[in-house]
């Protein structure tokens, strides 16, 4: 079964159980418990038990649950957490030799519906995506930005931002080739920067990513509004569908006399199916 695409991922360190049951009620769609940086090494038995203690008690919600592990620790990571109420597991600087490892774990342990989320963190996996892309039960990718740049040695900076851009097309076009959801966007470490995070969240959404991390509540809202189709968005995109449908799949024109074919209608059933 394939979960419902979600727009907004919030971020929650796995050893701080205090914020578990309030993140899942939150505005986010999906809540990340962060298994691996945002956890300090000597932690990590602690808050792994924290984790699969509060994923056997909490209740059923709508909220999507997802947990980023490390290839490091993979098999300590999974065999606490890997289970029932869990909707995905997302793999951190993956490749496809870690997504492969993970796939096989959770067929072990027969959780079929649990997916996967390849983080790309690497020069490697940067290069790798159309190949991880064949690995079992991957959904999508997401870009962890900072480590990413690190490692390709890219200083950001407004000289820099188009090659950026340019790392972050190549990742829409990986997925959409592979016939994969469309990719999850970087969060910003400035989360007081509210006015930036609307003006990029706007910006990775035109450059077709469908979704985008957050380290912090505040920045969930401005998510959710910007993958959220408006009123205007569905009614057009709803007229042009029943315009192509009258015409039965053949060429028509649009209430303002543009061309519509099945390439413009595409893009309207997009916008009503995130609607």
């Amino acid at each position: 079964m394939i979960p419902t695409s979600a727009r907004s991922f919030l971020y929650v360190p796995a050893n701080k159980p205090q914020l578990f049951d309030k993140a899942v009620r939150g505005e986010t769609d999906a809540v990340i418990i962060d298994l691996e940086d945002a956890v300090p090494l000597p932690d990590k038995d602690r808050a792994r038990n924290e984790v699969a203690q509060w994923l056997a008690s909490r209740s059923s919600t709508d909220t999507q649950i997802w947990i980023r592990v490390t290839p490091e620790f993979m098999t300590q990571d999974l065999e606490a957490v890997a289970g029932t109420g869990v909707t995905g597991i997302m793999v951190a600087k993956c490749s496809t030799e870690s997504l492969t490892r993970a796939d096989r774990f959770l067929d072990m342990r027969n959780l079929p519906d649990i997916e996967l989320i390849g983080l790309i963190e690497t020069a490697h996996s940067l290069r790798a995506v159309p190949e991880m892309a064949r690995c079992n039960r991957v959904r999508t990718f997401g870009v962890g930005e900072v480590d990413l740049l690190a490692d390709l040695r890219i200083t950001r900076s407004e000289h820099t931002e188009s090659m950026i851009d340019a790392i972050r097309l190549n990742v829409v076009i990986d997925c959409a080739a592979a016939g994969l959801v469309a990719p999850i966007a970087p969060t910003s470490t400035d989360f007081r920067d509210l006015d930036g995070f609307v003006t990029t969240t706007a910006r990775f959404v035109q450059m077709g990513f469908r979704g985008r991390t957050a380290l912090h509540p505040s920045q969930v809202p401005i998510i959710n509004a910007a993958l959220t189709p408006s009123i205007d968005d569905v009614a057009a995109a709803r007229r042009l569908v029943e315009l192509y449908d009258v015409a039965q799949g053949g060429p028509t024109v649009d209430d303002n006399g543009r061309f519509v074919d099945e390439a413009v209608v595409r893009g309207a059933r997009e916008i009503l199916a995130r609607a």
